[in-house]
């Protein structure tokens, strides 16, 4: 037992040298360990004559008693060191301006939408949303579209597998509004639509808002008042010229193109028309009884309208540069 203040005297020297905790964990493990230095002289006490194990385990336990405390000093000394550098390197200069933090924006296209809608409500409408994968019942066949009709031609389109399509057009949120609705029903239904087309003024997916009203005794006459109140207020021209010109669409009857008169001419905004009684029989409303027009715009045309843009195709590039201008 005499080697006691050797081993302490190397234990402590250890400890001292140690410059992290995994390596001080080490040390301890080398001194009070199950099979340590210290540990182990205190398993050979029972091979001292009596008179001697009382000292021994004394000396023994005083060197365990300083082992630990010297121990703990390390590790107190280690965690502080640890902290100090961490806090020098995240330190802070209060003194710099803040960084802030950029603003983010909406899309011209949503901007012009919520306008659009805004402006319906104030005029009576709800606004309604469905799903961008549609049915061909929905997508065309309620709209007096039947397999084959030519008027699919006018819309070809993007199919996914199981028969469905991404919808051509936002009629099919009237369908289904009509089909879960009794009459009198007055909504708008923006949203995405998606054909095979691209130019300046055409993308394979685009923005439209339709419109529709049904009820007992709807006329002509309210889908021209409504479309043309609807144009002076978003144009904020009150002496806006608009016109009818007549045309065809499946799902209405009569139908009409809708013009606005600018500074070079007649430009083409919409098309519109009375709902087709083959339409209101498809969604279970009767015709004999009730009557309605609808009417349809692109709300990319209306962004770039307001905007003075004249190239649809910008909208969709996420070029911020451009985007930024409209915030």
């Amino acid at each position: 037992m005499n080697n006691v203040d050797t081993i302490l005297e190397s234990g402590l020297s250890a400890l001292d040298a140690v410059q992290d905790l995994v390596e001080l964990e080490q040390v301890k493990a080398r001194y009070l360990g199950k099979s340590g230095e210290l540990t182990e002289l205190l398993k050979q006490l029972g091979k001292l004559p009596a008179d001697d194990r009382k000292a021994a385990g004394a000396a023994i336990n005083a060197a365990k008693q300083s082992f630990e405390a010297r121990h703990n000093e390390r590790r107190d000394l280690i965690n502080a060191d640890k902290l100090a550098r961490q806090l020098a390197a995240e330190s802070l200069d209060v003194t710099l301006p803040g960084r802030g933090s950029a603003v983010g924006g909406l899309h011209p296209v949503t901007l012009t939408l919520e306008r659009i809608a805004t402006l319906f409500r104030s005029l009576g409408f709800e606004v309604a949303d469905g799903p961008e994968i549609e049915t061909d019942f929905h997508n065309f066949q309620a709209l007096n579209i039947p397999e084959n009709h030519p008027a699919r031609a006018m819309q070809d389109t993007f199919y996914v597998e199981g028969g469905d399509v991404l919808r051509t057009h936002t009629s099919p949120i009237q369908v289904r509004y009509m089909l879960n609705n009794e009459p009198p029903i007055k909504i708008v239904a923006p949203g995405r639509v998606y054909r095979v087309d691209s130019d300046a003024t055409h993308s394979p997916m685009f923005h439209q808002m339709e419109g529709l009203w049904v009820d007992q005794d709807v006329s002509f006459a309210d889908l021209k008042a409504t479309v043309t109140d609807f144009l002076r207020r978003f144009f904020e021209r009150d002496d806006l010229q608009v016109r009818f010109r007549p045309s065809f669409f499946p799902f209405t009857e009569p139908s009409a193109e809708i013009d606005v008169l600018g500074e070079r001419g007649w430009l083409e905004v919409g098309g519109c028309g009375m709902v087709h009684p083959n339409v209101l029989k498809n969604v279970n409303i009767d015709p004999e009884k009730y009557t309605g027009f609808a009417f349809g715009i692109g709300l990319d045309r209306f962004a770039m309208l307001r905007y003075g843009v004249n190239d649809l195709r910008l909208f969709f590039e996420n070029d911020l540069n451009f985007l930024k201008q409209f915030n």
